[in-house]
């Protein structure tokens, strides 16, 4: 499986789970301070798994590549958005060998709170719940968008934005690679995409086997993964969870903000 790797190939490994849509370079933006705390930061290219597995052979895949790179080492995990659903599924399949997990603007199971009215992604995920076949469309739309317009494409997914992330989006530093991510996940990686939320939109909710110490980042105004949503993991994930929120970020303002502060935590623990 395709990976890219950033910080120092020396230091302590970590492993990020980027968002959907997403994809692996959106974890560029640790690479100075990874290589400042000595870590190592891998991300998968999980669109390229295929779309035969199961939702847990689809973890477990993605687990046994972990154990690949890490053999017996401790990691640390990383998830963003959507991402963070997977990372905590991958580390029930890791057990023991996870340390901390590090999950930022989290998603949380849409089961648990009267959340998909305050999500701006909430229509597409009553249609991936509701019409899957509509969806579908959907998502062949957004493909030939990233095709033909990705800087549309970038306009009409950021129209929403809340918080600190209304200047973000301005920022061409942002908005470059943002939009090469964009046209990316639609245009080499739609089937993926389409897996990820819908084995996310049917999360079960239940977040009792997730034992490892947890910390949440989330910014107060995030209307993606609405604050309430750190709320609810923190309550129900058992064991050590922690939250830090930001006052007035957003989704990608909190994944910018938070980068730093992670990597600091990570190399002190």
């Amino acid at each position: 499986m395709r990976f890219v790797e950033y910080g120092n190939p020396e230091g302590r490994l970590v492993v990020y789970f980027h968002g959907v849509p997403g994809g692996i370079e959106e974890c560029a933006l640790f690479d100075a301070h990874a290589k400042t705390h000595n870590l190592r930061i891998l991300s998968f290219d999980r669109f390229s798994i295929s779309n035969t597995l199961d939702r847990e052979g689809y973890y477990q895949a993605l687990a046994n590549q972990i154990k690949q790179i890490a053999g017996t080492e401790q990691i640390s995990l990383m998830g963003f958005s959507i991402g963070a659903h997977v990372a905590l599924e991958v580390s029930v399949a890791l057990q023991d060998q996870v340390r901390h997990i590090h999950l930022i603007s989290a998603a949380a199971p849409l089961n648990g709170g009267d959340f998909l009215d305050h999500m701006a992604g909430g229509t597409v995920f009553k249609l991936a719940l509701q019409r899957p076949w509509l969806f579908t469309l959907l998502t062949q739309y957004q493909r030939l968008m990233a095709t033909v317009a990705p800087g549309l494409l970038f306009s009409m997914l950021f129209a929403s934005a809340a918080g600190a992330d209304k200047s973000l989006r301005q920022h061409r530093e942002f908005k470059q690679p943002i939009t090469r991510l964009l046209k990316h996940c639609f245009q080499h990686g739609s089937s993926g995409y389409l897996r990820d939320i819908n084995f996310y939109v049917r999360w079960s909710g239940d977040l009792s086997r997730y034992s490892s110490s947890v910390q949440l980042w989330h910014g107060t105004d995030d209307n993606w993964s609405p604050l309430a949503m750190a709320a609810y993991l923190a309550n129900d994930i058992p064991g050590v969870v922690s939250v830090e929120e930001l006052k007035g970020l957003s989704h990608y303002s909190c994944l910018y903000a938070a980068a730093p502060k992670i990597c600091a935590q990570l190399a002190a623990g």
